[in-house]
């Protein structure tokens, strides 16, 4: 049933529980690929052109430092699933988290996008947003959110 299934993360073994259910469902599909994408943020200077004590080139460092982490860590799960016999390639983007994501899924035929959410909402959604929300209503495509076992616990009396 799909053939392009894009499975966010974000380097937090909460996103991380996104990728068994991914690997499930490519299981039941004929000849899927799995893209892992992560989408590193540029850093942002609030004041002016500098931060005190960090240069531009030590900007620049850093994220070249998390891009290589980026690559590190999705090659690590790209290789768990290539052993599973699930075909797997690697994204790493530059960029808003939720609008990058977004350009992909629209731009590059993906059929199927799963992801981990935090599961806020009121006031923390209100002041932290909601990359999750964002992809849900900026794609045309089937949007799988997984939610961590216990993230109910929240509302039980």
């Amino acid at each position: 049933m799909y053939k392009n299934i894009a499975v966010t993360l974000d380097g937090s073994e909460l996103a991380e529980t996104a990728v068994e259910h991914a690997a499930t469902i490519a299981r039941g599909c004929q000849d899927p690929q799995i893209t892992l994408l992560r989408v590193i943020e540029p850093v942002r200077i609030p004041y002016g052109e500098s931060v005190p004590g960090l240069s531009v080139p030590q900007l620049a460092q850093l994220e070249k430092d998390e891009k290589a982490k980026a690559d590190k860590y999705l090659n690590k799960i790209a290789a768990r699933l290539t052993v599973a016999g699930i075909k797997t390639s690697v994204k790493i983007m530059a960029g808003p988290a939720a609008e990058t994501i977004i350009d992909f899924v629209n731009q590059n035929n993906v059929d199927l996008v799963i992801m981990a959410t935090h599961g806020r909402s009121g006031f923390n959604r209100w002041v932290w947003g909601s990359v999750a929300d964002r992809i849900l209503h900026g794609v045309c495509v089937p949007v799988l959110m997984v939610r961590v076992k216990g993230c109910g616990n929240l509302y039980k009396k």
